[in-house]
């Protein structure tokens, strides 16, 4: 079971449910892929919300790797997902909200303080 925690999130992938997670080392592998200076420069490329099926299969591929799989950008871009484009646009906004955080938890109001 994924640890939301942790950044882990739930997916199934050609009938087998598996875990992703962006780690450190797969953020790093991302920074490289999509030529990014920093994980704030990444952070806003994804904001822009505009990610091809290639960056979908690139992100997708690093958090399975994050999660202890071994597989190829190529090996997930023949991977099938419920929904098919549109089941793997929620793996990765959900990833990424799990990751760095969905605009609707960057906009909550902070809890009330205790007395």
């Amino acid at each position: 079971m994924p640890n939301r925690r942790r950044g882990e999130i739930a997916a199934v992938l050609d009938g087998t449910p598996r875990v992703l997670v962006l780690t450190l080392g797969a953020l790093a592998e991302l920074e490289a892929a999509f030529g990014a200076e920093d994980l704030m420069a990444l952070a806003e490329r994804f904001g822009r919300g505009r990610l091809s099926a290639r960056d979908a299969a690139r992100i997708i591929a690093a958090g399975l790797n994050g999660a202890g799989a071994n597989v190829s950008v190529e090996e997930v871009e023949r991977m099938r997902a419920e929904g098919g484009a549109a089941g793997f646009a929620r793996i990765v906004a959900e990833l990424l909200a799990a990751t760095f955080g969905s605009a609707e938890t960057a906009q909550s109001p902070p809890p009330p303080q205790q007395a």
